[in-house]
């Protein structure tokens, strides 16, 4: 039996059967994950932690759409630090919880949405499911994805994606190992991950954590680092050029950008 889980929140659904939590986006039109939806994501994943009897949280998007990503109006100078804070919160969450993390994906998963979906311990998706970070094209950078991405896909498939804000769909993502699986529809999606779950429900809780712990236990050194200097170029160097003011007006203004190179 599902259950409903206090406490409530504004912007995602969280739910909890078995061993099994589940944490849905719910902002509509496009889930877009704004700095109210960031704050409740890490109480979610502190309130099931707390509870000690849960072995798997699943992440999916309600609606058409996984996430359209991080707030655009969260990337302006004056906002961008506390965006990085918050956000990155989230996926330090992510990266340090005991817990297997699954993403389900459909339809759009842009920006800081694939960072949170790529910080997951799997990806199950559909064949049509977008993925992209579209930064570069606001002349920004996605600072999770330029740490953690080459790990997933490879060095030259994460150049490619980062520095061309190119879309990669759901069949392409397995191909190049960003998901573990894709499949055709999300009555399929459902299945699969229901599948994959019931799994590793079944399982020993603590086995599970401690072997999560040692699978990652050379990349998290290197990943905190990375995302350390990450952060700090972002908010220091890049964020104060003015081409990347002008990516983020344009696309506010619904305009082509006029770059100034500097």
């Amino acid at each position: 039996m599902i259950t409903q889980i206090q406490p409530s929140f504004r912007k995602i659904r969280l739910e909890i059967e078995t061993r099994i939590a589940r944490v849905a986006f719910e902002n509509p039109p496009v889930n877009v994950i704004d700095l109210t939806m960031m704050s409740e994501l890490v109480a979610a994943i502190e309130h099931i932690e707390e509870r000690g009897d849960v072995s798997v949280i699943v992440f999916s998007g309600s609606g058409v759409d996984f996430s359209g990503g991080v707030d655009i109006d969260a990337h302006t100078p004056d906002n961008a630090r506390s965006m990085l804070v918050e956000f990155h919160s989230v996926i330090r969450s992510l990266v340090s919880t005991k817990m297997i993390t699954i993403a389900a994906v459909h339809g759009n998963c842009l920006g800081g949405a694939a960072e949170l979906a790529l910080m997951c311990d799997m990806i199950f998706c559909t064949e049509g499911a977008r993925f992209q970070f579209p930064e570069i094209q606001l002349a920004c950078f996605p600072p999770v994805a330029v740490v953690a991405l080459a790990a997933a896909v490879g060095q030259k498939r994460a150049a490619e994606m980062i520095l061309t804000g190119n879309i990669v769909y759901g069949d392409e993502a397995l191909h190049i190992g960003l998901a573990n699986d894709a499949v055709s529809d999300e009555n399929e999606l459902s299945d699969v991950v229901n599948e994959v779950t019931q799994q590793l429900a079944s399982l020993s809780p603590i086995a599970l954590a401690l072997t999560k712990k040692v699978l990652y236990a050379w990349d998290a050194i290197h990943f905190d680092k990375g995302l350390k200097r990450s952060e700090a170029i972002y908010v220091d160097e890049l964020i104060k050029t003015e081409d990347a003011r002008e990516g983020i007006l344009a696309w506010m203004e619904r305009r082509e950008p006029v770059w100034k190179r500097k």
